[in-house]
């Protein structure tokens, strides 16, 4: 490719990018803009768009998406995440700092099975019940359970958009991001827990009527579909055994998302057009987007002349690489959603890996993977969550502003990227 090309590539990346965290344009919208102009200026091709698994759509995290969020679309028809959330505030007896500590918890453990997102979707409109019902303020719990789901998506492979795309990029299994990945989240959201007891000490304020009114509340009753249930919730425990048993059965993630949810449609009583009314089209077309710009940044040289100026940057230092890339996808995931971020470093993470002579599993995956998925509660838009969010407590007339979010994130992702630097150190260098 020429420089022409190289330049042009960067200049349609920027405008779409701008696009994006401006959100004066729809980032679908904005991500599909990019790749045309990408491919009408050459600086790719139809055959490395579309075919090419290094440079091109990675179908294996659309159809990971997709699989999941038709299996999850099931499951929402049941009413098991609303009868989690009415048996946990029941269990903390009505106190404000237990309900959170257990929304937070069963939050950050839904999150590390399903996309966080879709976590947020179905616990936050209970969220606001509860809320009402004990006379509390909303914001303190949802964005207490938003920065749960960010961290407990750390934990595993199908947790969080960005580990998906870090797992393909990087030949990642299931059992690798657990293995890795897991205890560290587990930590941090013990720590979230002590956090937001500090945060929000002022507004945990235990009312002894309105938590009898929140027990006389029947969690059974939130049930719609006991048949259902029993049916979702076998397939999801098939796909999660499916995720973990890859070494043995190699199946990629996608082929068992994709067969769980063919055979949940199959075996329920739900209407095919129904499971895929809940799968979000437009995230996989921003995510097939995306994928064709960063491709086109690949195929014309710009990928790698970044990626050789940032090695050149650490001096050659492994660790030196280690900390810059989680506390840099830190901060630069706060300013803009981490998806479109770690779209553009996996790319660049792996040459380095390669540089240092550590293909497959290596600590630079895992520094990536903890700035980004940690550096996304840093702000109102570092990552989707966040947003969806904002956007259910803004229709519920329990508007949560930019900076008010932002406030306690920035506390939280201090603390837990420091806390997780530590992690990679000791771990992967001073153990290692």
């Amino acid at each position: 490719m020429s420089d022409w090309h190289s330049w042009a590539a960067i200049a349609v990346f920027v405008l779409a990018y701008v696009a994006i965290i401006s959100e004066r344009v729809h980032r679908t919208a904005a991500a599909l803009a990019g790749a045309a102009a990408m491919l009408a200026i050459s600086a790719t091709d139809d055959k490395a768009a579309f075919f090419d698994e290094h440079s091109g759509i990675d179908w294996n995290v659309v159809f990971l998406l997709l699989g999941m969020m038709a299996i999850v679309g099931v499951l929402r028809q049941t009413g098991v995440f609303e009868y989690l959330a009415i048996w946990a505030v029941k269990r903390a007896r009505g106190k404000p700092f237990r309900v959170m500590t257990m929304l937070i918890v069963i939050t950050a453990s839904a999150s590390a099975l399903l996309d966080n997102v879709t976590t947020v979707l179905l616990v936050a409109p209970v969220t606001l019940l509860v809320c009402e019902r004990l006379a509390l303020p909303a914001a303190p719990f949802l964005i207490a359970e938003v920065m749960a789901s960010n961290i407990g998506g750390t934990a595993t492979l199908v947790g969080d958009p960005p580990n998906i795309i870090i797992a393909s990029r990087g030949g990642l299994t299931f059992n690798d991001f657990l293995v890795h990945l897991a205890p560290i989240a587990a930590v941090l959201t013990a720590v979230l827990v002590v956090l937001c007891r500090v945060m929000f000490r002022k507004v945990l304020v235990y009312d002894q009527d309105r938590a009898a009114d929140v027990m006389a509340l029947e969690e059974h009753e939130a049930i719609r579909d006991h048949r259902l249930l029993y049916q979702g919730l076998g397939v999801l425990a098939l796909v999660v055994v499916g995720f973990v048993a890859h070494p043995v059965l190699h199946y990629a993630p996608s082929v068992v998302a994709l067969l769980g949810a063919g055979l949940l449609i199959a075996i329920s009583k739900v209407e095919t057009g129904e499971a895929l009314k809940e799968v979000e089209w437009p995230t996989l077309a921003f995510f097939a987007g995306l994928f064709i710009m960063v491709g086109a940044l690949i195929e014309t040289g710009v990928i790698g002349e970044v990626s050789r100026a940032l090695a050149d940057a650490t001096g050659g230092s492994e660790l030196g690489a280690t900390m810059l890339l989680v506390f840099g996808s830190a901060v630069l995931s706060g300013v803009v959603d981490n998806i479109p971020y770690v779209a553009t470093m996996a790319p660049i993470t792996a040459d380095l890996a390669h540089g240092f002579g550590g293909d497959g599993v290596h600590v630079l995956w895992w520094a990536l993977a903890l700035g980004a998925d940690l550096g996304g509660n840093a702000t109102a838009i570092g990552a989707s969550a966040n947003v969806v969010v904002l956007g259910i407590a803004e229709r519920n007339q329990q508007p949560i502003s930019f900076w008010q979010f932002t406030k306690y994130g920035l506390v939280v992702t201090a603390v837990t990227v420091t806390i997780a630097a530590g992690y990679l150190w000791l771990r992967y260098f001073a153990l290692g």
